[in-house]
């Protein structure tokens, strides 16, 4: 498995700028090409077949140019289970959590986080938004978000408490929703299981905690999901 996740992980790092990516790349650096989306390659993975897709559902197709056929990194790296993430600063692929060996069970730990600090007037609208539910009103918000990232806003709904932030949001329920779609199981770094799945068009990733439920969410498509797995460990009641 380690083998088959070198090879075709190099093959989709090559094709990185023949796919969905291309359009981080700007000046002079961005070379104009003639390929052909060749629909007449199918994909399997350990003797199953796969059909490859983006995080939204749409079907992504390979593309040949000059005798090689390239796929696209991110869907390449999510069905073998291998931490995709893009960093716009250095314009670098990053594949895995960090440096040294094959990277396995690395989650990508180093993904860039930061400490959340909630005034005191936020915090105040965060324990009054939980307060609107009974013997549900300790509360419950994320210590750190990816950097870069701000919060903004707190609300409460029918089904829960949503943390707002500029990239993010953080849905703290005391009902389960994610049982009601397919997903993908993970394991958080914390040992806590969690399913991804795609209600609509942006992928959420939920689990239980204590005696309620977080999803974690980029509705701006931002943030990817070994970020959000990572900020995902990092909720807990506020002190």
């Amino acid at each position: 498995m380690n083998n088959m996740k070198k090879s075709i992980i190099t093959l989709a790092v090559a094709g990185m700028t023949l796919t969905g990516a291309a359009g981080v790349y700007a000046g002079t650096q961005l070379q104009k090409i003639t390929a052909y989306l060749n629909h007449q390659i199918g994909i399997q993975v350990n003797g199953e077949a796969y059909s490859l897709a983006d995080r939204q559902g749409t079907p992504l197709t390979p593309i040949t140019y000059n005798g090689t056929t390239y796929l696209p990194v991110r869907a390449i790296g999510d069905v073998l289970d291998v931490p995709i993430s893009y960093d716009a600063s250095k314009q670098q692929v990053q594949i895995g959590g960090g440096k040294g060996g094959d990277n396995d069970g690395d989650n990508g730990a180093n993904v860039g986080l930061a400490a959340v600090n909630f005034t005191q007037a936020q915090l105040k609208g965060i324990t009054k938004a939980y307060a609107k539910f009974e013997s549900f009103e300790t509360p419950y918000a994320p210590a750190q978000m990816v950097k870069g990232d701000a919060f903004n806003k707190v609300g409460a709904s029918e089904d829960g408490v949503n943390l707002l932030f500029k990239h993010m949001t953080v849905n703290v329920s005391p009902r389960d929703y994610a049982y009601l779609y397919d997903g993908k199981t993970v394991k958080l770094s914390n040992g806590v299981k969690a399913k991804w799945y795609t209600p609509d068009k942006t992928p959420m990733l939920s689990f239980a905690l204590d005696d309620r439920f977080v999803t974690l969410s980029s509705p701006d498509h931002t943030l990817n999901q070994t970020q959000l797995e990572q900020v995902a460990v990092t909720v807990a009641k506020l002190k």
